[in-house]
């Protein structure tokens, strides 16, 4: 059978008065109190969130969990369901002095929001010399939302892939 031990320690009761602001921190007649009885803890976290791998797994590529898109020339609706998808790809940016650009926006069919807009580097290249753009972004999409990939000029084009990372709630969605 363990022993039981009363701590007193101004330290300890501040720190969990700070963490534990729900219980109400340490009144009149309450000790902390410490045994040598072992308690073994298990860690169900993870799977108590729905997911039994890492993290930094669980937001992993593979060939069924990716969607590839290629964009030239025409607005596409890249991802139109809810949740939250990674983003990622390379716009081309070859300036063709049209003044046409290559940008990804979200809309909700009345409003559109620019992400990611190409035209900003066009302005910098002379023309015909190209420049890719690299992107890698986390969107949001609320019912009704939908994420546009739109190319002005058949030399200017948007190549990437989405991933689901999670659904609206922010449920883990799991590679498959």
């Amino acid at each position: 059978m363990g022993q039981e031990f009363i701590i007193k320690s101004q330290a300890l009761e501040d720190k969990i008065n700070q963490l534990l602001p729900s219980q109400g921190g340490f009144q009149a007649g309450v000790d902390l109190s410490a045994s040598t009885t072992v308690i073994p803890i298990v860690d169900l976290t993870e799977s108590a969130e729905g997911s039994n791998i890492r993290q930094d797994l669980q937001t992993s590529l593979s060939l069924n969990s990716i969607t590839s898109f290629a964009v030239a020339n025409t607005s596409t609706t890249i991802i139109n369901t809810t949740g939250y998808f990674r983003v990622f790809g390379t716009m081309s940016t070859t300036n063709v002095s049209s003044g046409s650009g290559v940008d990804i926006s979200i809309t909700d069919g009345t409003t559109t929001k620019v992400i990611l807009d190409g035209r900003i580097l066009l302005l910098l290249t002379a023309v015909g010399v190209g420049a890719p753009l690299p992107f890698d972004f986390i969107v949001k999409l609320e019912a009704g939302d939908s994420l546009v990939a739109t190319s002005g000029q058949v030399a200017l084009a948007i190549k990437g892939c989405t991933r689901q990372i999670a659904d609206l709630s922010g449920n883990l969605v799991n590679p498959t």
